[in-house]
Parts: structure tokens; sequence; C-alpha cells
């Protein structure tokens, strides 16, 4: 049998190998430790940023705050913060978490702040008149009615967290970005196409998975394209009372 020529036939012939898939340190180990970054990355951003900008939704306030946050964050690119880490002393998949947290920031502190300033004004003045404190009208009333803008924002965050992590293999880390590296490094390009797809691959699948729960996490009456409940129409009496 001779061997593949073209990328595309080495980057097929390289993701058929079960070797690939099931030993040490293969695509499966790699991809377990992608996910696990993904993890700590957007549970840090999570846990900064849908409380600071429900806060700021609340308050109504902090507006400027939201714009100069996102554009600060945005302006910085993430390979960019990774570099800065390096040179910091800082490696590996600590620094790509630190990066890919900061990067996902933006997406879920504009969401949320958005989704909770956003709420029905009757129904915030409805819990007011209940006598209501207003930590209990933003979290009994507010976030219910935000969840469709932040969960929207966790699946955008999720995906494009998931697409950034292989930049840690640019700073000794791991994930499924490694592949791409050797494949560079050796020039063995076959299987930096397959390393890209996997990724892309794996971006896909987790995307389907969150529109699915996004759709799950939504409240019926919230869900767009939930269908009206069917009104009785009587036929049209004609003048001589007949229909």
């Amino acid at each position: 049998m001779t061997a593949p020529t073209g990328v595309v036939d080495q980057a097929f012939v390289w993701l058929n190998d079960p070797l690939t898939w099931t030993e040490p340190g293969g695509l499966l180990d790699l991809t377990g430790e992608h996910l696990l970054m993904t993890a700590a990355a957007v549970g840090a951003a999570a846990a900064l940023a849908i409380p600071l900008g429900a806060w700021l939704g609340h308050s109504r306030r902090g507006a400027g705050v939201v714009v100069w946050l996102t554009n600060a964050s945005r302006a910085l690119p993430t390979l960019g913060i990774i570099l800065l880490l390096a040179a910091g002393g800082l490696f590996g998949n600590t620094a790509t978490v630190i990066a890919a947290a900061f990067f996902a920031i933006p997406v879920l502190l504009v969401n949320t702040y958005e989704g909770v300033r956003g709420a029905d004004p009757d129904a915030r003045d409805a819990a007011r008149g209940m006598g209501m404190s207003g930590g209990r009208i933003l979290l009994l009333v507010e976030l219910p009615l935000a969840t469709t803008l932040v969960s929207a924002g966790l699946r955008t965050t999720i995906v494009q967290v998931v697409a950034t992590i292989p930049l840690a293999a640019l700073a000794g880390g791991g994930g499924l970005g490694q592949v791409i590296a050797f494949g560079m490094g050796t020039q063995r390009y076959g299987e930096v196409l397959a390393g890209g797809i996997v990724v892309a691959a794996l971006c896909l699948a987790i995307d389907a998975v969150l529109a699915l729960g996004q759709r799950l996490a939504t409240p019926a009456p919230l869900r767009a394209g939930t269908p009206r409940r069917r009104r009785r129409y009587l036929p049209a009496r004609s003048e001589t009372g007949t229909a």
C-alpha cells in the first residue's frame, strides 16, 4: 500500500488510526484536557461577568462601564495576553485559561446586563408592589426574565472559548492545539488539518448540545417560536343568517 501523498489523504489516514485516539496523550486525552480548560475559563468569566452584569442591569447604571470593559477586553487579542503572561513567567494551561477567561467576559457581561435591564417593567413594578426587596426582585423576577439572553451569551462564549483554547500550545499548554502545533513543527500538514477538523467538529457538537440546553433552560413563554394558543373563531354569518 502506497503512502498517502495529499494533505487531505494524510489527515484521513491519521484520523482513522485507532492509536491516534486511544494511546496515552492521544485525541481522547487531549479532548478531555481541552474541555477542562474551557470549563475553567468560562467558569471564571461567568463568576465575574454575570453577577456584575446583573447588578449593573438592575441598578440601570453603569452602561459606560459595560461599554468600556467590553471594548478594552476586545482590544487585546487572546494570543497577545498569552504571550504577555508567558513573558512574565506564566506558561501552560494556566496562562491560556486566564487569557480565555478575559476573552469570554464581554459577551457574558453585555448579555446579562441587557437581559436584566430589559426585564418587563410591569413585572418589576408588580414585584415591588408586593413588597419585594431589590435583591429579591433581581433574583426572582429580573434574572429569570433574562434567561434567554444569559443562556445565549453562555452558548456563544463556550463555543468561542473552545475555538480559542488551541492557542495554549503556543505557551506550552495542552489541549487539541498540541496536535496542530506538533504538525506545524514537523511539517506534517495532514496532521495540522486533522487537528483543525477535530476542533471544528468539537465546536459544532458543543454548539448543538448547548442549543438544546438553551431551549430547555428558557421558560416556555419566552421561547422564540412558541406557538400561541389557538383561538376558536366562529364562522362569519351572512346577512341572511346562514353561515
